[in-house]
């Protein structure tokens, strides 16, 4: 049995752990509401259409190891605020291919859990930093078929306070090649009423596209706190 006279400091270790790795980790977050933040999705056909889906109502979560330079992330895009060609009729027929009609559109999003992503090079101000990772897509809660994650590379590029607002700042682009949206049953042939068959019946939109995102994320801290990341 541990002696009542070892039990403190023992707590007080465990409080002083705790706290160490609590510091070591920073808060960053997209604000979807500000419009400096871009999703764009291109599927382009040989023989039927090209077509471009734009959102700048993408929302993240970031959180960072700055000592290890790594960290996670968790970003969402509502389906609502996708336009597609900025045509009313293509984004209508682009919603009903994610929904299959079977799920409200107000209800619906386009999300993605990155559960790491590791810096190899040193963070310096204004400097990008290459990086690659995985992440798992939902489109409307439904995963990829295959259960795979998806190949995401980009660079990170780190702003101090006052660079680009008042906040220490992520700037973000990150690239997803080979998505394929029939993995994710985002198509005709998943979707009921007649014109989903109709639009079967010739490859209206390629089932293979590009994603891209470029994002601003901001640090939950205040002005100045942290201002130099650790780089060794």
């Amino acid at each position: 049995m541990v002696e009542q006279s070892r039990i403190g400091p023992l707590v007080l270790l465990a409080a002083l752990v705790e706290v160490n790795h609590a510091a070591a980790e920073t808060q960053f977050a997209v604000d979807p509401e500000v419009g400096n933040n871009a999703f764009t999705a291109v599927f382009d056909s040989q023989i039927g259409e090209r077509i471009t889906a734009v959102s700048s109502a993408v929302g993240c979560t970031l959180t960072v190891d700055e000592t290890k330079r790594e960290g996670h992330a968790s970003c969402s895009v509502p389906l609502t605020t996708v336009r597609v060609d900025n045509d009313d009729t293509k984004t209508e027929h682009f919603g009903e291919w994610a929904t299959n009609k079977k799920t409200d559109p107000k209800q619906c999003t386009l999300q993605v859990e990155v559960p790491l992503v590791k810096l190899t090079s040193p963070v310096e101000p204004k400097t990008p930093v290459a990086f690659t990772s995985e992440g798992r897509f939902t489109i409307c809660g439904r995963p990829r078929d295959d259960g795979e994650a998806e190949r995401i590379q980009g660079t990170v590029i780190y702003l101090p306070a006052g660079t680009y607002g008042a906040k220490r700042t992520l700037r973000i682009r990150a690239k997803i090649e080979h998505f394929d949206r029939e993995k994710y049953g985002v198509s005709p042939k998943n979707t009921a009423g007649w014109l989903a068959r109709v639009q079967q019946l010739a490859p209206v939109v390629g089932t293979e596209g590009t994603i891209e995102v470029n994002l601003f994320a901001t640090a939950a801290d205040a002005p100045g706190a942290g201002e130099q990341p650790t780089t060794d």
